[in-house]
C-alpha cells in the first residue's frame, strides 16, 4: 500500500474511499466555488429569461402617467444579470426540491421587484404584501432551513430591522424611506432568519453608500436627488440567502 502524505486524508488519494474530493453532497465545491451543474445552469437560464420578462414588464406596469414604456437600457441589463446570477446559484446553495421550489419563487418575487423598482421607483403591494405571510407560513411550517427552529427571531427581525430604518427616516419628510421598503424588509426577516436578515440589510445599505458616493463625484446627482433604496435592498436580500457562513 502507498504511504499517505501526513497532510492528506486517505480517502483524497484512493479511489472509492470516500466522496469525490471538494465536493459535497449539495453539490458545492468547497472553499465556495460554485459547481455549474445542468441544474445550475436550467435556474440561471430561467433567471435570465424572467430578469428580461420583468424588465418589460416593470417599464409596463404599473402603467405610466403618460402611457410611455421605456426603451431597453442599462436597467433592462442591471434586472437581468442579477436575476440570472442569483437564480444560478440557488442549485449550488440548495438541495431539497421543497427549497430550490420555495427559494425559487422568491428569487422572481424579488427580481420583479427589482425591474418595478429600477423603472418607476415602486415596489407594488400586490407582490409585497402576499409575500408576508407566505414567509410566515415557510417559517412556521420548520421547512425554511434558513430559519430553521428560531422563529422567533425572525419575526423580531421582520419588525425591527425596518422600524429601525423606517422611523429614523419620518424626520427627512415622506418617501425618504419608502412602505414599500418596509414591507419588503419584513419578509426579507421571515424568510432569511435574524442573522442573514441583518447582513443581507446592511450589505444593502453600503452598496447604497457606495452607489450614491460614486455618482456624486461624478456630478450624475445631487445632494437633493431622489435615490430609491429598494433596488439596493433587494440586492441585499438575495445576499442574505446565497451567503456563506461560518
Amino acid at each position: 500500500m502507498r504511504p499517505v502524505p501526513p497532510n492528506q486524508r486517505p480517502s483524497d488519494r484512493e479511489p472509492g474511499c470516500g466522496p469525490k474530493p471538494g465536493v459535497d453532497r449539495a453539490g458545492r465545491e468547497e472553499h465556495g466555488r460554485l459547481n455549474l451543474s445542468p441544474l445550475a445552469i436550467a435556474f440561471g437560464i430561467v433567471g435570465l429569461a424572467w430578469g428580461f420578462a420583468a424588465d418589460r414588464l416593470g417599464a409596463r406596469w404599473p402603467a405610466h402617467e403618460d402611457g410611455s414604456v421605456r426603451r431597453l437600457d442599462w436597467r433592462t441589463i442591471v434586472v437581468v444579470g442579477i436575476g440570472g446570477f442569483a437564480m444560478a446559484a440557488l442549485p449550488g446553495r440548495f438541495s431539497e426540491p421543497l427549497h430550490l421550489a420555495a427559494f425559487g419563487a422568491y428569487g422572481l418575487a424579488l427580481t420583479l421587484l427589482l425591474a418595478t423598482d429600477l423603472d418607476q421607483r415602486l415596489l407594488p403591494d400586490i407582490v409585497t404584501l402576499p409575500m408576508i405571510p407566505l414567509a410566515f407560513l415557510f417559517a412556521l411550517s420548520g421547512q425554511n432551513p434558513l430559519v430553521g427552529g428560531a422563529l422567533i427571531l425572525a419575526i423580531v427581525a421582520a419588525v425591527a430591522i425596518p422600524a429601525v430604518l423606517y422611523i429614523p427616516s419620518l424626520a427627512f419628510g415622506p418617501g425618504a424611506f419608502g412602505l414599500g421598503d418596509v414591507k419588503l424588509l419584513v419578509t426579507v426577516g421571515l424568510v432569511s432568519g435574524a442573522y442573514r436578515a441583518l447582513a443581507g440589510t446592511v450589505a444593502g445599505l453600503f452598496l447604497a453608500g457606495a452607489v450614491i458616493v460614486v455618482l456624486l463625484i461624478a456630478r450624475r446627482i445631487t445632494l437633493r436627488s431622489y435615490i430609491p433604496f429598494g433596488p439596493f435592498l433587494i440586492v441585499g436580500a438575495f445576499w442574505a440567502v446565497l451567503m456563506p457562513v461560518g
